[in-house]
């Protein structure tokens, strides 16, 4: 917020009462994060024409942008503690944003098993919380320093087991 603040030359205060209260400030950072960094992720993801390059471009482009060169590494989502610092409808919110990843995963499989690609009998669930697992983890690795080099070799260690994950 300090940081924040002073770039805009404005006290706290102000800020906040642009915005109506912190929450409400909080909830727009989240959706600009998302309109700014969500595409360098997720713009192919759906024209994948297979399930596992889809999964594949969410984790090397994950692995990418993570480390962060224009912004502070990590991703603002996974990262949020928003929760567990005194607002609930704040980590309610967050909540939601990573339930909508964990969708998006599941869905893709779904299509994956209509177009006969994957059998029926896999666990979309599970397989989609396990790589959406990864990247979450390569989100903290990311804010720990890890390099892209790292979280790509994260993401081939993942991909690995793609083919045990999606065999009937």
């Amino acid at each position: 917020m300090a940081d924040l603040c002073s770039a805009m030359h404005v006290a706290s205060p102000s800020l906040y009462a642009a915005f109506g209260s912190k929450e409400r400030l909080y909830e727009e950072a989240i959706a600009r994060y998302e309109k700014v960094c969500g595409p360098a992720i997720w713009a192919t993801f759906d024209s994948a024409p297979t399930a596992r390059e889809a999964f594949e471009i969410y984790l090397r482009r994950s692995a990418k942008n993570l480390p962060g060169s224009k912004h502070p590494a990590g991703c603002m989502v996974t990262l949020s503690a928003a929760g567990s610092e005194g607002c609930a409808p704040l980590g309610e919110l967050v909540a939601e944003r990573r339930g909508s990843v964990l969708s998006l995963l599941k869905q893709r499989l779904a299509r994956g098993i209509a177009e006969g690609e994957l059998p029926k009998s896999i666990n979309r669930e599970a397989i989609a919380r396990f790589y959406q697992g990864v990247q979450q983890g390569m989100s903290i690795q990311a804010r720990d320093g890890a390099k892209a080099k790292d979280l790509d070799r994260m993401a081939s260690a993942a991909l690995a087991a793609w083919e045990p994950l999606t065999k009937a």
